[in-house]
């Protein structure tokens, strides 16, 4: 039977083991030892305290019966306050009071019973001082075979006599110590009330914490849909839920990012790959001169040349999305800039029967790189000539909108693209169904935005079916 149990042992032990290395078990000790510190220490002052008001009691029942003696002293005499002293003596205990009188060299002359207290002898010390100050002397005595103490009082009756009062503080003494055992008991009680409220209220306030933790697992067994619940109280523990769920968001954002990427790659590759060995297939099958083998090599280059050009596209949005991308930044006269595109385009726009205006009222400059900003509106103007029927007019416009930034905006009486496509048309390899006959891999609105954005500006479209579409690039002015 004991064989049986032995599984069951060992599992509670482990659990054990796993609770002991918590952070809801350390808070709790922690809780629980704080408390009983504080505990600890609250119980000192209220037993220092205790000692000294029965202490400061009992002096003062000392000082009372000394003041009573000296007043039959005064009254009636020396012999009445003696006998006073014995009946006082037998009236409260022998074994609780005791009185002696003294001359000032310490020699007694008179006393109460003291067979019980005969150990207890005389401090010439206290009656020096008491000679010299005037002033009543107390002074605390305990002896091995008592487990209470004496407080013994000193004090003149007369220039010539001297009484000796002790007291058993052995009442004092026991109430002391049931408020020790009470305090002991209760602290051991309180003690282990506050290891449970503790454990509660660590794993309480841990609660949103293990939960992340469920998540994560989750999360790296493939469940990148899961997100922490959030309850609402704006504690810590929401404030971690909410990052938590944000980089959740962020991560599978990438994810997702990244499988579109490798089936548009894979789809992008494919077509020119299939090109490349079509061209080189023919020409050695079918090419016998010199001339078909160089226009093979030559398509060849073509093709490669594009898949490069895709491919450091491809890389340089990765990088820069990633924020490890490194632009080579300098003062720019953005205004030149878009007037030597104008001109670099006018060829082709023309060629296709298109208008191409460019409208700058003033000079503008900004900080950016150089070839990245050639290239991003080189890329918005070849779409825009692409993308424009015959007899169609492009207006490339520079201005300061309301915010004093620096706005680059293209207007084309194109196609325009449809509100489904619109919310898309910056995603990297999206191409609008119009645009599917079109040469090009479909990374030419993302690389344009990513740079705008490294430059710490931005491109937004509005575009109309069938009438045209407005490109507009946000860009810091210098000095703003």
């Amino acid at each position: 039977m004991s064989l049986i149990n032995f599984p069951k042992i060992s599992g509670l032990k482990k659990s054990l083991l796993n609770i002991r290395h918590t952070l809801a078990f350390r808070l709790t000790l922690w809780y629980a030892a704080i408390f009983l510190v504080s505990s600890c220490v609250a119980f000192l002052f209220f037993y220092l305290l205790i000692i000294t008001v029965i202490r400061d009691r009992t002096d003062q029942d000392l000082l009372e019966e000394a003041r009573s003696l000296a007043s039959i002293r005064n009254s009636r005499g020396i012999e009445a306050a003696q006998r006073q002293a014995v009946l006082e003596a037998q009236a409260a205990g022998e074994k609780k009071i005791f009185f002696r009188f003294l001359y000032p060299t310490g020699i007694v002359f008179s006393s109460s019973n003291m067979s019980y207290w005969r150990d207890i002898g005389i401090e010439r010390k206290a009656i020096n001082q008491l000679l010299e100050d005037n002033q009543a002397v107390f002074d605390t005595f305990r002896t091995p075979d008592r487990r209470h103490q004496i407080r013994i009082l000193y004090v003149l009756l007369s220039p010539s006599v001297i009484i000796q009062l002790g007291q058993s503080m052995e009442n004092y003494t026991r109430v002391i110590e049931v408020f020790r055992k009470i305090f002991i008991t209760t602290m051991a009680i309180l003690f282990v009330l506050a290891a449970v409220v503790g454990w509660f209220m660590g794993r309480r306030a841990l609660a949103g914490v293990e939960t992340v933790t469920h998540t994560a697992r989750r999360i790296s067994n493939g469940s990148l849909q899961d997100r922490v619940p959030v309850k609402k109280h704006e504690d810590e523990i929401d404030q971690l839920a909410i990052t938590f769920n944000q980089m959740l968001d962020r991560i599978q954002t990438l994810v997702t990012g990244i499988k579109e990427m490798s089936d548009n790659i894979a789809h992008d590759l494919k077509s020119p790959i299939t090109r490349i060995r079509g061209l080189s297939e023919v020409s050695l099958t079918t090419g016998a001169s010199l001339t078909e083998y160089g226009e093979m090599a030559a398509s060849t280059i073509e093709e490669c040349d594009r898949l490069l050009d895709m491919i450091n596209t491809m890389l340089f949005i990765s990088k820069t999305d990633a924020g490890v991308g490194q632009l080579e930044k300098k003062e720019i006269d953005i205004t030149r800039l878009v007037r030597d595109a104008c001109d670099l385009f006018q060829s082709p726009a023309e060629d296709k029967g298109l208008k191409l205006a460019c409208h700058v009222d003033q000079n503008f400059r900004i900080f950016g790189d150089m070839r990245l900003i050639q290239r991003m509106i080189a890329n918005l103007l070849d779409n825009a000539i692409n993308y424009t029927p015959s007899n169609g007019r492009i207006d490339v416009t520079v201005y300061e909108d309301s915010h004093q930034q620096v706005a680059i905006a293209l207007k084309d009486t194109g196609s325009g693209i449809s509100p489904e496509d619109l919310p898309h048309i910056f995603e990297r390899f999206y191409r609008c169904d119009p645009s599917r006959s079109q040469s090009g891999t479909g990374l030419g609105l993302s690389f344009a935005r990513t740079v705008a954005r490294a430059h710490g500006g931005d491109i937004t479209v509005n575009s109309t079916p069938r009438q045209g579409s407005i490109f507009t690039v946000i860009l810091p002015k210098i000095g703003f």
